[in-house]
């Protein structure tokens, strides 16, 4: 085993066991994804807004941190043990059908489409065209993964298992209710601008009008452009049709 691959190794154990435990494909997914290819050259900053590392050693982003992704613009990667726990809430399985919304460089996309393997699909979205172009880039080695330079907000997205969104909203597009098959699951943020809100999951049921909604972790995400916030027409009628039947707050 060479040197980062032994990183990547001890790194998924600890990002797994921070997240409360995760299914062994979920780990094994964090150890086969070299994060170091989606996070740009070194040397690298350590939080959003934190210090720059001594040196460009790969090693170095084998932790569970959040770096800056595009810094400039106040994009973070997001902290792998948050998004382990998200995950393993929705526990996407092979073959299916998956969108992701904020995918940024590609990096929870690539874990992701571990999950669903060759036999799936996934469509990543971002609205960030610099970081879509390193996504499409870096995300080539697996062919199941579609990425678009897009909000993933205001469009049909076809019938999905899954949808995974990594940028907070007021509430949820229409779209991405309409999008889920009999139980799919829409796995969002729910936060005012980019202050301190929580993960929920919505399961859609045999009814196309009841949801089941479980609250996953507390988080604070960048907004998602383009979401709707309370009072637009587009999520008007999506809110009063989510009947949860399973919040545990």
């Amino acid at each position: 085993m060479d040197r980062i691959a032994d990183f990547r190794q001890v790194f998924a154990q600890v990002v797994t066991t921070r997240a409360g435990g995760c299914a062994p494909e979920i780990r094994e997914a964090f150890a086969r994804v070299p994060r170091h290819e989606f996070v740009g050259p070194g040397p690298w900053q350590l939080s959003e807004h934190g210090d720059v590392t001594p040196s460009d050693d790969p090693a170095l982003v084998y932790q569970d941190i959040g770096m800056g992704l595009a810094p400039q613009r106040g994009i973070p990667t997001g902290l792998p043990s948050l998004h382990a726990r998200c995950i393993a809430a929705c526990a996407p399985q092979p073959g299916e059908h998956v969108v992701h919304v904020g995918a940024g460089s590609g990096y929870y996309t690539a874990i992701l489409a571990e999950l669903v393997g060759p036999s799936g699909r996934v469509d990543a979205f971002e609205i960030d065209r610099e970081l879509a172009a390193r996504a499409r880039a870096s995300l080539g080695r697996w062919p199941c993964v579609r990425v678009e330079p897009a909000s993933g907000v205001d469009r049909p997205l076809g019938e999905v298992d899954l949808v995974y969104v990594s940028a907070g909203v007021q509430q949820p597009p229409r779209a991405w209710l309409d999008a889920l098959r009999s139980g799919g699951r829409l796995v969002f943020p729910l936060a005012p601008n980019d202050a301190i809100g929580g993960v929920l999951m919505l399961t859609r049921t045999d009814s196309r009008q009841v949801f089941a909604a479980s609250f996953v972790c507390p988080a604070r995400f960048v907004p998602c452009v383009g979401a709707p916030g309370l009072s637009h027409p587009a999520t008007e009628s999506a809110i009063p049709i989510c009947r949860a039947q399973c919040l545990d707050l």
